[in-house]
C-alpha cells in the first residue's frame, strides 16, 4: 500500500513463513484493485507504511480494507481512533518529551552533531474491537490485555 518497505520486513516474514508482497499504490484509483488482490488470498493482511499518499487516503483504504474482510496495521494511534483494526507506533508525546532534553543539552553547549540518535523508547498498541467485530475477529484476551488502549 505504500514504498516498498525495508528488507528487515521481508526477513521478518521469511522467518515467520508469511508471504510478503508489496503492494505499490501511487494514484488513488490503484487503491481498490491492490486491496481487492490482497483480499483474495486466504489469510492475508494489510501493513500500510506512513507516507503522504496513505494518510490522505486513509479513509478509501480502511474502508476497503473492511469491506474486503483484510485486517489491517498502521503506525499511529489516530489510525486505530479513526476506524482502523490495530495501530502499533512510536508514542509521540514521550518522543518529544526525549527532544527536549536534547534541546536542553544544546542551550547549555552540547554540539548537536555529537549527540547520538535516539529511538523512540515507547511504543502504543491501539486495538479497535468495532473493527475487529466487523471483520467477524475475536481479539484474545491476551492481545487486549497487551494493548495500551481497547477502543470499543
Amino acid at each position: 500500500m505504500a514504498l516498498p518497505c525495508p528488507a528487515s520486513r521481508k526477513d521478518a516474514a521469511h522467518r515467520l513463513a508469511l508471504e510478503y508482497t508489496a503492494a505499490l499504490v501511487y494514484e488513488p484509483a490503484d487503491v481498490e484493485r491492490s486491496i481487492t488482490s490482497l483480499a483474495s488470498a486466504p489469510g492475508g493482511g494489510l501493513i500500510v507504511c506512513p507516507d503522504a499518499f496513505t494518510v490522505t487516503h486513509f479513509e478509501t483504504i480502511n474502508d476497503l480494507a473492511v469491506r474486503n474482510g483484510l485486517p489491517s496495521i498502521y503506525s499511529e494511534r489516530n489510525f486505530s481512533a479513526d476506524g482502523a483494526l490495530v495501530s502499533y507506533g512510536a508514542d509521540y508525546l514521550d518522543h518529544f518529551r526525549q527532544a527536549a532534553t536534547y534541546v536542553d543539552r544544546i542551550l547549555r553547549g552540547a554540539k548537536p552533531a555529537d549527540l547520538p540518535v535516539q529511538q523512540p523508547a515507547k511504543f502504543d498498541l491501539v486495538i479497535n474491537l468495532r473493527t475487529a467485530k466487523a471483520l467477524g475477529l475475536t481479539v484474545s484476551t491476551s492481545m487486549q490485555l497487551l494493548a495500551n488502549e481497547l477502543i470499543e
